[in-house]
């Protein structure tokens, strides 16, 4: 429990992106108040702040504002901070510095290479990771649901053309665009990522018929948390299991999702996740 007001947070995000729903979920689960502000996907003024260009961002002032960069490192350098009170947020944040790296392409992007560790002591990580597999378990979780779940939302809501007309529909509803921006967005959108989805559904090696990878994923993931435990964390959710409800339920209303929850095992899971975090006071 954090005192009142001492961590205050407003979250930048596009609410349809599956890393910023990872960091809502996190953020709810842990009950912690947040303001959002919806990021206008066209011109993006909202961050023009920032030379960072992505989505989540979040600013966060507990006792000195700082900028806090990519969903994993958020959710880390927060969660940190929560358990362990012998560094200041800003010492903390400092643990996780972005690494310049060169794409295949010839692009230079941002990593951070540790962000999925707790930066605890010897005590706190006992308190914890009572043993060492727990650790190694939610790390990979996490890691997977970035570099592998993720990449499976945009080839299944974007599948068919009716498929993905209802996706940009939902976007442009839930999103901030303007009426002429909406309408463009809508019809223009949804035929560009149509033929975006073909490619990336190439680049990432998946079948024909997508929902076969997303089952398999899905299914894997309720085989890793097993029928004796409600979830990865056991009694109650870890980080691995908020980054993967945070991924997964972007696609809530959609024809996948419902696809998802009729030929996987994962609803009893997904019910629970849902439960607990409204129970939290998400």
């Amino acid at each position: 429990q954090l005192p009142a007001g001492s961590l205050q947070l407003t979250l930048y995000q596009y609410k349809t992106c599956p890393f910023c729903s990872k960091v809502r979920a996190f953020l709810d689960y842990h009950g912690l108040p947040y303001e959002i502000v919806e990021v206008n996907p066209i011109m993006r003024k909202e961050i023009k702040f920032s030379s960072y260009r992505k989505v989540p961002i979040l600013l966060a002032n507990a006792g000195s504002p700082l900028q806090l960069n990519d969903s994993s490192v958020i959710i880390s350098a927060i969660k940190t901070y929560l358990i362990s009170r012998r560094n200041t947020l800003e010492e903390i944040v400092s643990f996780y510095p972005p690494i310049k790296t060169v794409t295949e392409k010839g692009k230079e992007v941002l990593e951070y290479e540790n962000k999925y560790w707790l930066m605890l002591d010897e005590k706190e990580t006992k308190r914890v990771y009572p043993v060492k597999e727990v650790r190694v378990e939610e790390m990979k979780w996490r890691k997977w649901a970035d570099d592998w779940l993720v990449h499976l939302i945009s080839p299944n809501v974007y599948r068919t053309p009716k498929e993905a007309l209802a996706s940009f529909d939902y976007i442009v509803r839930e999103g901030k665009f303007g009426p002429l921006e909406g309408l463009f967005a809508k019809y223009v959108g949804a035929v560009a990522m149509f033929f975006v989805s073909k490619r990336l559904k190439k680049r990432h090696n998946l079948r024909d018929d997508v929902r076969e990878d997303l089952y398999e994923a899905v299914n894997e993931w309720v085989k890793a948390v097993g029928k004796h435990r409600l979830f990865m964390g056991g009694n109650h959710p870890n980080l691995a299991d908020l980054a993967v409800y945070g991924v997964l339920r972007v696609m809530e209303g959609l024809e996948a999702f419902d696809d998802m929850m009729a030929h996987t095992k994962i609803q009893p899971w997904y019910q629970r996740m849902e439960e607990v975090i409204q129970t939290t006071g998400g």
